[in-house]
């Protein structure tokens, strides 16, 4: 008989992708200096509830960052009792993520019994039907047999387990092959995400608290573009460079976004340094403060999405925007989304609500 042959995922290593790994294997260090001064214990918690925020937003999940916060705190929350248990299952599995192995089917299948119990009836178990993923009527992507699943897992883990890739690119692979198996009846997205994190871990272990899902969740569309072009080349090149990308710019939101991340010595130094301390100093305590009072007079004109407004306020750099401007905005019920049942909506736009426009009407020139 012929020997056979180990199983290798197919995919091609681009410049595009050689060259973000380097940029991101520069980043590891820069937040690695970051880190020994700011990532304390709160920030590390609050980038684990951002993660599993944007990891269920994705799935469709409502509930707000504020929420998801208050369900791991135990308390009160109004809210549908399955998303609910959504991020309670989410913040069990990521919590036990130290006691797992990338390459073993049975942490495998237990992780995926912590984020669906009470969910599905086979949490913990490969599906035993096929399944397809269909946009609107049209099929997008027939999986494997089901009989196929637990040799094609196996398979895969193995080959993660002797590969000489850099973790960075390997995780993007099992990434997408956990994808195209789609080895559960239900869950195949956030477990995709929970093992590149787990295979990431590993590598360096601050990588526990980058939350990648974030920048996921705004280009979530792209993110699903990605994997279909992905199944028509039949390797995972695609999508590669989209996670890639992904954590480049995941690693540059963490460290741009932090204004105590550095200690002074550091912020004097740093080409980023202006852009801290624009963060730090920007008013948002009082309503009528100057981000929510800039955002308010863009959307005088009428209602504009995302895009738009940071091109009317002159910002370029998303997190600012949604920290400074748009989050106390909404939080203050100066501004309401126009798709509150989609809120990841491409489509998403804001407008104000009557009691800005009463605001503004009383503080009119005259």
């Amino acid at each position: 008989m012929p020997k056979s042959t180990a199983y290798r995922p197919p995919f091609t290593l681009t410049p595009l992708a050689l060259r973000l790994v380097a940029e991101i294997s520069e980043a590891v260090g820069r937040y690695a200096i970051m880190a020994e001064y700011s990532l304390t214990p709160q920030l590390r918690r609050e980038n684990r509830l951002r993660t599993i925020h944007a990891s269920l937003a994705i799935e469709n999940n409502t509930l707000t960052l504020d929420q998801v916060s208050a369900v791991i705190d135990g308390k009160r929350v109004l809210g549908h009792p399955r998303e609910i248990q959504e991020v309670r299952n989410a913040f069990s599995a990521y919590e036990a993520m130290p006691g797992w192995t990338p390459e073993s089917v049975k942490d495998l299948l237990e992780a995926h019994s912590l984020l669906m119990q009470g969910l599905v009836d086979d949490a913990g178990r490969f599906r035993t039907g096929g399944v397809g993923i269909y946009k609107g009527s049209e099929l997008v992507h027939m999986a494997p047999p089901a009989q196929r699943v637990p040799l094609l897992v196996e398979n895969l883990l193995k080959w993660l387990s002797g590969t000489d890739e850099h973790p960075l690119i390997a995780s993007a692979v099992v990434h997408y092959e956990l994808e195209f198996i789609h080895p559960f009846a239900d869950g195949n997205g956030r477990m995709g995400r929970l093992w590149q994190t787990l295979i990431l871990r590993r590598w360096r272990p601050l990588l526990s608290y980058l939350p990648v899902e974030t920048v996921i969740r705004d280009r979530q569309q792209e993110y699903y573009d990605t994997l279909a072009q992905a199944d028509q080349a039949g390797e995972a090149t695609p999508f590669i460079e989209f996670m890639l990308t992904a954590l480049r710019d995941a690693f540059r939101e963490a460290i741009e976004s932090e204004p105590g991340a550095f200690s002074p010595a550091i912020q004097r130094n740093s080409p980023d340094s202006a852009l801290r301390t624009d963060l730090a100093s920007d008013p948002v305590d009082d309503p009528a403060s100057d981000p929510v009072e800039r955002l308010m007079a863009v959307l005088a004109a009428g209602e504009a999405g995302t895009a738009a407004l940071m091109a009317a306020l002159g910002l370029s750099h998303r997190p600012t925007f949604r920290k400074n401007y748009l989050a106390p905005a909404l939080d203050g019920a100066w501004i309401e989304p126009t798709q509150p049942e989609k809120p990841n909506s491409p489509k998403q736009r804001y407008r104000l609500t009557p009691k800005a426009k009463r605001w503004l009407r009383l503080h009119e020139n005259p």
